[in-house]
Formats: C-alpha cells, structure tokens, sequence
C-alpha cells in the first residue's frame, strides 16, 4: 500500500508553531508520498454524541464528519498536529479523537481492524520549556495507537509560544528532518511493559 499521510490539524490558530513543526517534518516525505491536510478549524465537526447504548451509529455521508471518516480510514499514517493546551490535545482534536468511538461502531465500517497496523504520530508545539509537561498528550495518543493496534511514532516536540516561535527551536527542526523516517513500532499501553 503506498503511503498515505492525513495531518489534522487541531490548533485555534492559523499558520500556528504546531502547523508549522509539522510542515517542516512533512517537507523531508518522499515526493510519492501522497498528504492530506485538514484542518480542523476549518472543517469543524459537530460534539461528539455518544449512541452506543440508544442506537446504531450510521455512517456519515455528508459534511465534516464524512470528509474526515473517509481521509481517516484512506490514510496509512495519520499524524495529530495539536498545540499543547492545558497539558493535552485541543478541544477540538479531542472531538476528533471522540469520534473515532462511533466509528468504531458503525455497522459494516471495520474501523479498528482498518486502522490496526497504520501509524499515529504527533506533533505539538508547547511555550514550556520542560518537555515532560507534554506527557498526558503523549499518552493520550500512544493509548489511542495501542487501543487501536496501530503503530505509534511518537510526539514531535517543538517549543514556541508567540507565532513563528517554534522556528527558532533549532533542535525541533533538527528532529523533524528524520522524524517520519524512523521506524514506528506497534503502540502499547504502559502497563504492559
């Protein structure tokens, strides 16, 4: 299967340090490598509704949520390129993240054995200066990967706060020359080390 990168984007700010990391990282691809990139600001989905004990969950046809099922399961490496706020994932890649749980319920869909072996990365600009603060959205994505059977790249840090900022972070740019070329080993949970 050739690969096929989907980058979301998950920050409130346009051009924003986490988009920019993660195009300086997309540049070193392959020209083969087919990208797709969406931002979520752009293509807001609704809040996630969970159905799982009222109804079915029906397939979207339409709009955000269809336009991001379908780039979701047609991409072999889906990379999450979310600011770090308030320790985590933005609200919105949240949202993203919380979607996958109806899709894994959607009758005919096989969005988990779809997406068992592809791989998750991520990308995140932080203003600290301790990396370790990035830690919960590390874990919010390695668990994510591991939940699903996928592959886990790994989190490209970046620091920045102030637009542009994270083009100063000359060790950042450094990792993002080689970033998707290392070999991303299946997720685990931390428990089972």
């Amino acid at each position: 299967m050739t690969r096929r990168f989907l980058f979301v984007l998950g920050s409130a700010r346009p051009n924003g340090n986490t988009e920019l990391l993660a195009r300086r990282a997309a540049e070193q691809l392959p020209p083969d490598v087919e990208q797709q990139w969406i931002d979520l600001a752009e293509h807001p989905i609704p809040d996630f509704e969970d159905l799982r004990h009222d109804s079915d969950h029906v397939r979207p046809t339409e709009g955000n949520p269809a336009l991001l099922l379908d780039a979701t399961l047609a991409a072999t490496d889906i990379v999450i390129a979310s600011p770090l706020y308030w320790y985590s994932v933005s609200a919105q890649t949240k949202r993203y993240l919380d979607y996958w749980s109806g899709w894994l319920r959607t009758p005919g869909l096989d969005f988990k054995a779809t997406l068992a072996g592809r791989t998750l990365w991520g990308v995140t600009a932080l203003a600290h200066t301790q990396p370790e603060v990035a830690d919960p959205l590390v874990g919010t994505l390695n668990n994510s990967a591991a939940y699903m059977g996928m592959r886990f790249g790994g989190v490209l840090l970046g620091n920045g706060s102030k637009p542009g900022d994270v083009l100063n972070d000359t060790e950042a740019l450094t990792r993002a020359k080689t970033f998707f070329a290392q070999e991303a080993p299946l997720a685990r949970f931390v428990y089972e080390d």
